[in-house]
C-alpha cells in the first residue's frame, strides 16, 4: 500500500528527474498535420468532433466568431489526450496532478475576471445579486456568490485531478490482486478490468468536455 501512489509520482524511478510530464507532449505526434496532409479518415474522424464542439461552444457564447470558440477545443482536446494517454501502461497521467489543473484553470479564470471587472463591471455586479432575491438575503448572497467566484478554478482542477486518481487506482487495486486470485475468479477480474477500462475512458473523455464547457460557460458570464 506504500507504493500505491507511486503511479502518480513525475519523477522516473531510476534518475529521480521529473521527465515523465514529457508524456503530456506524445499527443502532438499522434495529431494530423492539417495543412500537409490530404483528406481521409483520420482528419474527418477528428474534424467531426471538432465542429460540433465549435457549435455548441458558439452557442453557450452566443456568437458566431470561430476563432472565439478555438482556445477551449484545445483545452478539451489536450485534456482529453492527456486523459486517455494516462490509460497505457507505463505512461504518466498528468492530469491527475494539481500542479497541471491549475496551470489550465488559474489562468483562464484570471483572464475573465480581470476581463469582466474592467470592461463590464456594471454587469459583474449585477451577477452577485440573482434576480429576485429578498432583500434582506442580498448581503448573503453577495458574500455567496463572492466565494463560489473565488472557487471556481479550485473546484475545476480538484474535479478533473480527483476523477484521474479515483480511476486510476481502482484499476490499481483490481490489477494487483488479481495475480492472487484461482483459476476459476480470474475470467471474472478480467472482465470487470475490461469493463472499468471502457468506463475510465469515456470517464476521460467526459471531463476534458466538462472542463471545456464550464470554461466557456465562465466566459460568457463576463462577456
Amino acid at each position: 500500500m506504500t507504493n500505491l501512489f507511486t503511479i502518480f509520482d513525475p519523477s522516473t524511478s531510476m534518475m529521480k528527474i521529473q521527465l515523465n510530464w514529457t508524456s503530456s507532449m506524445l499527443g502532438l505526434m499522434i495529431m494530423p498535420v492539417w495543412f500537409w496532409m490530404m483528406n481521409n479518415r483520420y482528419t474527418m474522424m477528428m474534424s467531426k468532433p471538432l465542429n460540433m464542439l465549435n457549435k455548441e461552444f458558439n452557442i453557450l457564447l452566443n456568437t458566431n466568431n470561430k476563432g472565439m470558440t478555438m482556445m477551449f477545443i484545445s483545452l478539451f482536446t489536450l485534456i482529453m489526450l492527456n486523459n486517455i494517454l494516462g490509460l497505457l501502461p507505463y505512461l504518466f497521467t498528468s492530469t491527475s496532478h494539481l500542479m497541471m489543473t491549475l496551470t489550465m484553470a488559474l489562468p483562464l479564470w484570471l483572464s475573465f475576471m480581470m476581463f469582466g471587472w474592467i470592461k463590464n463591471s456594471e454587469k459583474m455586479f449585477t451577477h452577485l445579486v440573482p434576480t429576485g432575491t429578498p432583500t434582506l438575503l442580498m448581503p448573503f448572497m453577495v458574500c455567496i456568490e463572492t466565494i463560489s467566484n473565488f472557487i471556481r478554478p479550485g473546484t475545476l482542477s480538484v474535479r478533473l485531478t480527483a476523477n484521474m486518481i479515483a480511476g486510476h487506482l481502482i484499476m490499481t487495486l483490481l490489477g494487483n490482486s488479481t495475480m492472487s486470485v484461482s483459476t476459476n475468479m480470474l475470467l471474472i477480474m478480467l472482465i470487470i478490468q475490461m469493463m472499468l477500462l471502457t468506463l475510465e475512458t469515456a470517464v476521460a473523455i467526459i471531463q476534458g468536455y466538462v472542463f471545456a464547457v464550464l470554461s466557456t460557460l465562465y466566459a460568457s458570464e463576463v462577456n
